[in-house]
């Protein structure tokens, strides 16, 4: 079952249109990811699921509900992570968890979320006081104190150092374990694969591609790597002209080709046909770094 529809949405801040007939679903208990290059309308899609702008066309549903006509009936469901937010510079982390607890009818454990995210020892610490990656793991608990239904992380891991990121993707996986949906703003690739059951890219305020990590690189054609030493002189232009090779670079007598679909199997018969012999044979399938490139057209 979807719990967020977005159908033909469209947001314009004066004569700049940030999204254009943007449409996308989220199935129930999934991680969905949104993709995409600064500037290509992500945050504000999000918004307009929660309720924070208004569409200018199409329609957005959460939870069944309108989230700017029914903002009332649905902000107490979901929980927000803002990309950029602030508190009260003397506000103690577990006030700020108390505060929020009470705007919801059914708010979870205060101790629990300072254990989860790692803020227990900061309890009576100011907000003015928590480091960048303290002050991002609160605003995550403050999103999650209501016991939400959806929870919408905008830039999760900003700030945090590579354990602290890891230890986050594994929370995550704990709340999409215990039934909530997740709707995840990232610019990390690795994160994305890791987490993310289904993500859309957009680029340019239009989604370019939806599904899986690994459909998303099978549909980019982003292809692989095929790299060797050979031990007889080789034409790299006869590579070149192999169905499905989209580059060749020779460096220090080592070869690299790139290219999609069976490339690969092309590159070793015209080896074995000319009986040349190689060394150091690797072989690199490409991932979501090199899709999301693909499929947004920045590749440099």
């Amino acid at each position: 079952m979807a719990v967020i529809e977005v159908a033909g949405l469209g947001k314009s801040y004066g004569r700049r249109q940030v999204l254009e007939d943007v449409s996308f679903r989220v199935e129930r208990g999934e991680v969905f990811g949104l993709l995409g290059p600064n500037g290509a309308g992500k945050t504000t899609a999000v918004e307009c699921c929660e309720g924070l702008r208004r569409a200018d066309t199409g329609t957005v549903r959460v939870l069944g509900l309108d989230p700017v006509r029914d903002a009332r009936r649905l902000r107490p469901r979901i929980g927000v992570q803002l990309q950029q937010a602030q508190l009260q510079g003397s506000l103690r982390v577990g006030e700020a968890l108390e505060l929020y607890a009470g705007l919801y009818p059914d708010p979870r454990d205060r101790r629990e979320l300072l254990d989860e995210w790692g803020l227990a020892d900061q309890s009576r610490t100011p907000f003015d006081k928590l480091s960048g990656g303290q002050r991002q793991r609160l605003f995550v608990a403050l999103a999650l104190i209501g016991n939400p239904e959806v929870a919408f992380l905008d830039e999760l891991t900003t700030a945090l150092d590579p354990q602290g990121r890891r230890d986050t993707w594994e929370l995550v996986r704990r709340i999409r374990d215990n039934g909530v949906t997740v709707v995840l703003v990232s610019h990390f690739m690795d994160e994305v694969e890791a987490l993310c059951d289904r993500a859309a890219v957009l680029d340019g305020g239009r989604i370019v591609a939806t599904g899986t990590p690994a459909e998303l690189v099978a549909r980019s054609g982003a292809g692989g790597t095929l790299g060797f030493r050979p031990t007889a002189p080789l034409d790299p232009a006869r590579l070149a002209a192999l169905p499905g090779v989209t580059s060749v670079e020779e460096r220090g007598g080592r070869i690299e080709v790139t290219g999609t679909g069976d490339f690969a199997d092309r590159v070793t018969g015209l080896l074995a046909r000319e009986g040349i012999v190689v060394t150091g044979l690797r072989i690199r399938e490409h991932g979501l770094d090199e899709a999301y490139l693909a499929l947004t057209r920045h590749d440099s």
